[in-house]
């Protein structure tokens, strides 16, 4: 099964996780940090993080944002995908809204 998520992966997809394993890789030196002390500090071992920075995409969203945590940039996740942003989101909403609008029928009479 994981060979298979790997060969399905689309390819800006596998270039985005890659660049993103540099992004974090590069973080990391400039702070000065070695593999193995961000690996404890995400908890999850050496070999892991190594292909973390590599952008394996068998490598757990957690562990990524524990790492971007780690690394100061907070919880970055947590917006990513906000919903007062999601343009088309917000457009499939409005798609959905009624032609026109109709008074509710009432039990009471009124």
């Amino acid at each position: 099964m994981k060979k298979n998520l790997i060969q399905l992966l689309p390819l800006p997809v596998e270039r985005a996780l890659k660049k993103f394993g540099v992004d974090i890789r590069i973080a990391r030196l400039k702070r000065g940090f070695t593999v193995e002390m961000m690996a404890q500090r995400i908890g999850i071992h050496r070999s892991t993080y190594i292909k973390m920075e590599k952008g394996n995409p068998m490598v757990g969203l957690g562990a990524y944002a524990v790492a971007l945590f780690s690394l100061g940039f907070g919880t970055p996740l947590g917006d990513l995908i906000d919903q007062s942003n999601d343009d088309t989101g917000l457009l499939l909403g409005l798609q959905k809204l009624p032609k026109r609008a109709r008074p509710k029928k009432n039990s009471q009479g009124l």
